[in-house]
């Protein structure tokens, strides 16, 4: 116990002194994820997504678990590829240039941009981008897309005039948007600084200022937090669950994360797991219990499917096959495997709750039936561009959502690669299978939404009974912590992001 307190009192002291020392705000946040960039199209992560909401806005917002009105008040959908936006009037950017149809044209064709947008799969689904008057702007898909309005509230609005003005290094610097806070200050990898935009359009937010610290090592989060540095923290980790819940300062949140953490697994014609039987061994090899248990501290749920209850598409028949170590050996052996084989899992070392030692725990499971696994634990800066290249056969990763509609999940992750239709564009191991691709092509024409997560609820028993696309292995658990002498009234949102315009005190 004193060995652990010295250590926290270390990284305590090492806080303070890369600490700027600024005028407190009204909040101050420790986050677990810091942002890349500051352009609003740079990066696709969760975390980065998080800041630019608070920033920028998109046409929906997701308020409250629904979608509702942003700078789109309302829209239409008269046919399968057309997408019809009445616009906001009176809005304004942080400039004072005033927002209308020219600027949400700009955006659109902005994501089919590699060298600034991460949305290129957005970009490309679209044929054009009509301009009716200034407050009503029309888009037409190449190709049937159900769940485009649902992803709308992602894919932030940008000021035409100020941004084709700058270069991109000082667009990635100093957002310009719609959002209900102004950026004071960044320092990459420190901190943030927020101030309100007291003229935005759904009225000024109720906390003026806020400091966002990206704190990336747990225990470190962990020391500002008990020393009261920080009013709130994400990513509570789940070593140090207990002794945060102990506190009687502070206040735990936790709630069921929408993330499946899963293993994706080539099946490249020749390679061991191209064989059914190899898949199912190794799912069944893996005590996912345990990892909950032991890895996870209690702290997650096993899942039979990357999905999460709040997705169309779901499906709660799907369960996972049991852990049967000698039935994987079986397996294993009727598949001409006897003795095993090599495989290599590739995984980050900073990304998800515990995810290195997931992977280890992963490894010692399918040592036990004979399967040698070689870790390839790296950063995730190193890890998903290897992922995005197609550079590993075998990897653990997790994803949710955001459109909350597994078609989408499905043409991103698991259909076969097709660069110029924009499928398949987070399948790095290359997994191709006709019939799913088949099904899965068969409903982007559906739009009834209880026939839509019917089809979609065959496809998933399809991709993960039958096929076993994907090992899913859990459900993260998301934890917060508040210190309670600072009356932060928070509820966290079902997608991780922090947007501040919804927290008071």
């Amino acid at each position: 116990m004193k060995n652990v307190l010295l250590k926290l009192g270390i990284v305590f002291c090492l806080v303070l002194m890369a600490t700027p020392a600024l005028a407190a705000a009204d909040l101050v946040v420790a986050v677990d994820t810091p942002p890349r960039t500051m352009n609003p199209h740079g990066s696709d992560a969760d975390a980065n997504l998080s800041v630019m909401a608070n920033f920028f806005d998109g046409l929906l917002q997701l308020s409250g678990g629904e979608f509702k009105p942003a700078l789109a008040e309302r829209y239409e959908h008269p046919d399968l590829l057309t997408w019809k936006f009445f616009l906001r009037k009176g809005v304004t950017f942080h400039n004072g240039n005033a927002f209308d149809a020219k600027d949400v044209k700009f955006s659109f064709e902005r994501l089919s941009d590699p060298e600034v947008s991460e949305f290129t799969n957005t970009g490309k689904s679209i044929d054009t981008i009509e301009i009716i008057d200034d407050y009503t702007v029309v888009i037409k898909t190449k190709e049937p897309i159900p769940w485009f309005a649902n992803n709308l509230h992602q894919i932030f609005i940008m000021d035409k005039e100020s941004t084709e003005a700058r270069d991109p290094g000082e667009v990635g610097q100093k957002p310009i948007g719609t959002g209900a806070y102004k950026l004071v200050e960044w320092v990459k990898g420190s901190y943030l600084r927020l101030e309100a935009n007291e003229n935005y359009w759904e009225g000024a937010p109720p906390i003026k200022t806020v400091e966002v610290n990206p704190i990336t090592e747990s225990s470190t989060r962990f020391a500002a937090l008990v020393s009261g540095k920080v009013d709130l923290v994400t990513g509570v980790p789940v070593e140090l669950y207990d002794k945060v819940a102990a506190n009687p300062k502070l206040e735990t949140i936790n709630r069921p994360a929408r993330r499946a953490i899963f293993l994706a697994l080539g099946n490249a014609p020749g390679a061991p797991a191209a064989d059914i039987r190899v898949r199912k061994a190794i799912y069944m090899a893996i005590d996912e219990d345990e990892i909950v248990e032991k890895v996870m501290r209690g702290q997650a749920t096993p899942t039979a499917q990357v999905p999460d209850p709040a997705t169309i598409g779901y499906n709660p028949d799907l369960q996972r096959y049991p852990f049967d170590p000698a039935k994987a050996k079986a397996l294993l052996k009727e598949a001409g495997y006897e003795n095993g084989f090599e495989i290599t899992l590739a995984a980050p070392n900073d990304r998800y709750v515990q995810d290195a030692q997931i992977a280890e725990a992963v490894a010692k499971y399918l040592a036990k039936v004979g399967i040698k696994v070689n870790l390839d634990v790296k950063p995730k800066s190193v890890f998903f561009p290897e992922v995005q290249e197609g550079k590993h056969d075998f990897y653990l990763i997790g994803w949710l959502d955001g459109a909350f509609d597994m078609g989408r999940t499905y043409f991103n992750l698991l259909h076969t690669l097709d660069k110029e239709r924009g499928y398949g564009t987070w399948n790095g191991t290359r997994y191709s299978d006709a019939d799913i691709d088949r099904l899965l092509q068969s409903t982007t024409h559906i739009v009834d939404q209880a026939e839509r997560a019917k089809t979609l609820q065959e496809l998933n028993k399809l991709a993960m009974t039958d096929k076993i696309a994907w090992i899913p292995l859990h459900y993260q658990q998301d934890i917060y912590a508040l210190q309670k002498a600072a009356q932060v009234k928070f509820v966290p949102r079902a997608d991780r992001w922090m947007v501040y315009k919804e927290i008071s005190k």
